[in-house]
């Protein structure tokens, strides 16, 4: 059987959640052993870069170049797919080529499109539905990350059921762990002129993500505390970021955005965090959840989505989008230290649930019942 892969967001040099989420998991495919007649093929429309470019005995490139910037998976993809099509495709993404003559599987990450409807511009609103729908009807698996986001296909697609398979993202142990070494925290975090203590956010700096509700929070904090820790949040800029930033300037240099920031040093940052706070109002999955909990940082998150299914008893939970229940858990978190090293604790056993390596098995055991 071939199975082929759209490796293009994997492929990029800053990579989203989409983008994280496709090169972890095709780098653990690549370490299973295949059986007897399988190959793989990776579809880019660039050269595989770095380690990417590492392919194992029967796994194959392909470039398929494309001259512009957009339509790329919609026509370029698409004609491979009739030329030369392999047994399978899997396209680790929502956008599935409406001509796709071979069997398919898909990940839906999540439907946020649904819910906040005013973080998307009417276009992308339209490509969304449209891609969104016709994947539902027309992949032949259809790959989910939690049961919530299971729940969310079921709920606006009449769909099979069992054609929807749960599957659990993981996090690279080798950037998210538990580091001893202060100085190397330090280091790092000189690097941006970050001093401890601070909360940490990471994401996009969206209206979704209630960004807002996070400041809002933070400056009840601020009014009534002395010697608070910092804000600092990693992420790119989302819908709404701009009125964002200006809710923030009465908070001076209490508050800090760094953008985007290189996948090593973000290990660092959750470790040297006096808590990681995501108070999105909707989650698919939640990857910085895992990544934090890795790292031994104590978690504090909304109740929206799929966040207590992933973070279990490892977090601290407060109501969405209640910024008087969020302000009152940070300074909770601040007071009781044992809190803090029971949440870092229990954060460090809850992440023995997932893996790259578990997702990898369960997503080849998808392609052979398709293939």
């Amino acid at each position: 059987m071939v199975i082929g892969i759209d490796a293009s967001r994997a492929n990029r040099k800053q990579k989203t959640g989409i983008g994280w989420y496709s090169r972890h998991l095709i780098q653990e495919l690549k370490k299973i052993p295949l059986r007897r007649g399988d190959k793989f093929i990776l579809y880019s429309n660039d050269e595989l870069r770095d380690d990417l470019a590492e392919l194992p005995e029967n796994w194959q490139s392909k470039v398929l170049k494309w001259p512009l910037r957009y339509l790329w998976t919609q026509i370029r993809l698409a004609w491979e797919m009739m030329s030369d099509p392999p047994d399978v495709l899997f396209v680790p993404a929502h956008c599935l080529p409406v001509i796709c003559p071979v069997k398919s599987v898909m990940t839906m990450h999540d439907l946020g499109f649904k819910y906040f409807k005013e973080a998307y511009s009417f276009w992308q609103r339209i490509y969304l539905g449209f891609a969104y729908w016709w994947a539902a009807y027309h992949a032949d698996g259809i790959i989910v990350p939690s049961k919530s986001t299971k729940a969310d296909v079921e709920k606006f697609y009449n769909i099979r059921q069992d054609k929807i398979r749960v599957i659990y993202e993981g996090y690279d142990v080798e950037v998210f762990h538990f580091e001893e070494n202060q100085e190397k925290i330090n280091t790092v975090l000189k690097k941006y002129r970050i001093e401890k203590p601070y909360f940490l956010y990471v994401g996009r700096i969206e209206d979704k993500k209630n960004i807002l509700g996070l400041i809002e929070s933070y400056k009840k904090l601020a009014g009534k505390r002395l010697n608070l820790p910092k804000m600092v949040l990693i992420g790119g800029k989302g819908f709404g970021h701009v009125r964002i930033e200006k809710e923030t300037k009465s908070l001076g240099q209490m508050i800090f955005f760094l953008g985007y920031v290189g996948e090593r040093d973000l290990g660092y940052f959750y470790n040297g965090a006096t808590a990681f706070v995501f108070p999105s109002l909707y989650e698919g999955f939640g990857l910085p959840v895992l990544e934090a909990m890795a790292c031994g940082c104590p978690v504090i998150v909304s109740e929206s989505g799929c966040l207590p299914e992933i973070g279990d008893s490892a977090a601290l939970y407060f109501r969405s989008g209640d910024t008087d229940d969020l302000a009152e858990k940070m300074e909770k978190l601040i007071e009781d230290d044992d809190l803090a090293d029971q949440l870092r604790r229990r954060g460090l056993e809850n992440i023995r649930n997932f893996s790259w390596r578990k997702c990898a098995f369960e997503t080849y055991e998808v392609f052979r019942s398709i293939g």
